[in-house]
């Protein structure tokens, strides 16, 4: 099988500009290709883990790999999937960003000996002159066609700014840019990233006169209706200071049983067949593949041992025991009260609600345990000597697990 088969494979490639010359390119190790990262956080998050991988499978086949960090590019955000305008960042808080995703893409990219780039497009986008861009690339974009894109269709009735009107013709540039600069060839992003990404080839085309190529890969768990990376409280990160290594496992383990495959084969490096068999899997089956899923994730982006330890967190505290390796809520003798604490202080105080109001409201909905008890009393309080022994592992909904000790 080639590279180019494999991604078909894996159910990775959306669109493709030109499949015959992108599988020449792609399966001889001749792509020069980039993904685009705007550094809207201080963290990557999933929805940036799939591009990642991509860029390393590509990169195990002899192609070259260009991450562009968006410094210049998150001035102004991206509209697609956005029913408002972004908050404006100062350049410092994107500089600060940068510098967080550099440190983080290193763990996917080997960016030794020539074999990758890390550039920044704000090294170019910031020093343009506004006449300059409009009169060299002004002429080449079509009005009528990028209000026609989706990207900035679906904004059109709750308002678009000029603003963000420009975030197209930017990353085409960007595209320009580089293969001018660094001889990139090809560019690569999600499906809905199609309208940005054919401006590019189309205006490489219009000023040299040479063909380069887009191909967007298939965003990831659409069949929950859900942007990659989000739940309930929040992004998934990549980051184990904003997300744990436990958080990150129980959020793969708990995929639905329609996407466990499709992520297997999507994101892991796992061989076809292997993942081909699991396809006969039914059932309970269903629940070691998300362990296999989980565990295989979670040692990519934090290692082999961090894996291991949420596993058997996650598989303790299934089975009913107690987990010592998941997240720690660690108390002290101040945030007691005569003896106890109680259950809405406590949610609030292990992060797992942000208020007393919403801690009443788990509560009343059944969605807090402590210690596998359910915990339907909103007046309910857990004691000191309970929590000063092994600690207590507190629960809010199905995903969300705090283990609370008192500070020795």
């Amino acid at each position: 099988m080639t590279v180019y088969d494999e991604l078909v494979a894996r159910g990775l490639i959306a669109q493709v500009t030109d499949e015959e010359e992108i599988k020449k390119l792609v399966n001889e190790g001749r792509a020069v290709f980039y993904i685009g990262f705007d550094p809207t956080a201080d963290s990557l998050h999933v929805g940036h883990f799939m591009a990642l991988c991509l860029m390393k499978r590509l990169q195990m086949a002899g192609n070259k790999p260009i991450a562009l960090i968006g410094g210049g590019t998150a001035m102004i955000g991206d509209p697609t999937g956005r029913t408002d305008m972004r908050q404006m960042m100062t350049k410092e808080t994107i500089d600060h960003n940068v510098e967080c995703f550099k440190k983080q893409m290193s763990r996917f990219i080997d960016f030794s000996e020539g074999k990758a780039m890390l550039v920044n497009n704000a090294d170019w986008l910031l020093d343009l002159n506004y006449i300059e861009v409009m009169r060299e690339v002004g002429p080449h974009f079509s009005v009528n066609r990028m209000l026609n894109a989706e990207c900035y269709r679906q904004r059109m009735e709750k308002g678009l700014s000029f603003l963000e009107f420009n975030y197209m013709i930017m990353q085409s540039y960007d595209f320009y840019k580089l293969f001018q600069e660094y001889g990139c060839n090809m560019q690569f992003g999600g499906d809905d990233q199609w309208s940005n990404m054919l401006g590019g080839t189309r205006l490489i085309h219009y000023k040299l006169g040479k063909d380069a190529y887009a191909m967007t890969i298939n965003l990831l768990l659409n069949s929950e209706g859900n942007k990659m990376g989000k739940t309930q409280s929040g992004a998934v990160w990549l980051d184990p200071d904003k997300t744990s290594p436990f958080d990150f496992y129980q959020y793969w383990r708990n995929v639905s049983d329609a996407d466990v495959l499709k992520c297997l084969r999507m994101l892991t490096f796992l061989p076809l067949e292997q993942i081909d068999e699991m396809d006969k899997w039914e059932g309970s089956q269903l629940n070691q593949a998300k362990e296999i899923l989980a565990f295989e994730l979670t040692k990519l982006v934090h290692g082999g041992e961090e894996a291991k330890k949420a596993q058997e967190s996650a598989r303790a505290l299934f089975s009913g025991g107690n987990a010592a390796q998941m997240p720690e809520a660690v108390l002290t003798d101040e945030d007691f009260e005569d003896g106890g604490i109680g259950i809405l202080r406590l949610l609030v105080k292990a992060g797992l609600a942000s208020s007393n109001g919403e801690a009443r409201r788990n509560v009343e909905q059944g969605g807090v345990s402590v210690d596998g008890q359910k915990v339907s009393d909103a007046k309910a309080v857990v004691s000191k000597d309970d929590i000063a022994g092994e600690g207590v592992v507190l629960k809010r909904g199905k995903k969300k697990f705090v283990k609370v000790v008192l500070n020795s």
